[in-house]
């Protein structure tokens, strides 16, 4: 018998403990399947798509929150300090995003000059600016309101590595466009991607495979990568790219497949961050933030993040992304911007409960989805939040984009 996707993610729902709704954003004709947090039921699809998501982890509950410590019962937490620089970019040197110098030669996105490469954030620094991350460890599944950090579960230890400080830029994907040369130019080496720090080279622990990791880029993943103006351009009234150089270039680049923002990753000199990187970064560490920039309410004048239709402010609610960096205020703990809001972010993880405990681990073993994180520009407040999950097929090019992780 052959099942059709909607029937394989009712199955999915099902095993995942999760009472499933019908989620269609407009902008996306596909038709996706979604299901809010136990605990906010009735949560409309944004505009930037319907999507398998909320904040179910485990297997055994609907919400994914409530009880669950390590086995010992007590938390060894990342103190949440600050030690970055930057190769390309501004250098981190306190709590959330400060600006710094250029240090080191630029990854290839940035290798130019020009809007979308440079000039980005209050700063006006380049668009690769990547910060350091200490590693440390801390609950991927909790509540905080503002005082703190309660319902832990899902411990996970990660280990230091750095992280863009912006999404990428429509500049910055255009010069990978490039390099693609419609097909006949660059391609990710079979096994190129991997976090090569970890592991004597293995990369990081597959959650979901006793005994294995990373296996890096496939090359029967090659025929995926097509970033064809014609598919850079489905995505509607949401969409970024431009076939020639425009006034948005500082924008997120948005409407790539899971393939594309790996495959960029790889040529850029890095990787995609796995989910557990992704929220410890969004979390600030053992910190537990309610959001990336602390407790501070999200507001609508765009300082903390691009969201609910509030960009720009006068226009009316026409639901439109900003410039990478635009919500200045809103830095995470060790200085990355957009971290919520404006787009989505792939991960490199396939979308599954959570494995308890991870150190270094991702969720490698094929399942439907792929994780997407941080909520978008027409997203709800508690899309924001750092321990919310999302998940989309893979080869999805809705309102998607990302940022690249790379070696400590």
């Amino acid at each position: 018998m052959i099942i059709g996707p909607r029937m394989a993610a009712v199955v999915l729902a099902a095993l995942l403990g999760a009472a499933w709704t019908d989620l269609v954003g407009c902008g996306d004709r596909t038709g996706l399947y979604g299901v809010a947090g136990a605990d906010r039921p009735g949560e409309a699809a944004s505009a930037s798509g319907g999507l398998f998501s909320g904040r179910a982890s485990r297997g055994s509950s609907g919400s994914g929150v409530g009880g669950g410590r390590s086995s010992s019962g007590t938390s060894s937490r990342s103190s949440g300090s600050v030690s970055s620089r930057a190769d390309g970019g501004g250098a981190s040197t306190g709590s959330g995003s400060t600006c710094g110098v250029t240090s080191g030669a630029p990854p290839p996105s940035c290798s130019a000059g020009g809007s979308g490469l440079t000039g980005c954030g209050a700063c006006s620094e380049s668009c690769c600016a990547t910060d350091e991350v200490t590693g440390g460890t801390y609950y991927r599944t909790y509540t905080n309101t503002g005082s703190g950090p309660t319902a832990e579960a899902d411990l996970a230890t990660v280990s230091g590595f750095r992280l863009d400080r912006y999404l990428v830029t429509v500049a910055r994907f255009r010069r990978f466009v490039s390099a693609w040369d419609g097909g006949s130019g660059y391609e990710p080496p079979a096994g190129s991607g991997k976090h090569t720090h970890l592991h004597s080279g293995r990369g990081l622990v597959n959650a979901g495979g006793v005994g294995s990791y990373e296996t890096g880029w496939l090359a029967s993943d090659d025929g995926w990568v097509a970033p064809t103006n014609k598919n850079l351009l489905d995505c509607g009234s949401a969409n970024t790219w431009t076939p020639s150089v425009g006034d948005g270039e500082s924008l997120p680049m948005n409407c790539v497949n899971w393939y594309e923002a790996y495959a960029f990753c790889i040529w850029d000199g890095g990787f995609l961050p796995s989910e557990a990187e992704w929220e410890y970064v969004a979390a600030g560490g053992g910190q537990q933030r309610e959001f990336p920039w602390g407790s501070t309410d999200a507001g609508v004048a765009n300082q903390y993040a691009i969201y609910g239709c509030h960009y720009p402010p006068s226009d009316g609610g026409s639901c439109r992304l900003a410039p990478v960096g635009t919500a200045s205020s809103g830095a995470a703990l060790w200085g990355e911007l957009d971290m919520a809001g404006d787009t989505w972010e792939w991960n490199l993880d396939w979308f599954a409960p959570y494995a308890d405990p991870c150190v270094d681990c991702a969720q490698l073993t094929s399942s439907l989805f792929r994780v997407i994180r941080g909520g978008a520009f027409d997203s709800p407040a508690s899309y924001l939040l750092p321990p919310y999950r999302g998940g989309r097929y893979p080869s999805g090019r809705t309102s998607f984009g990302f940022r690249c992780a790379r070696t400590p």
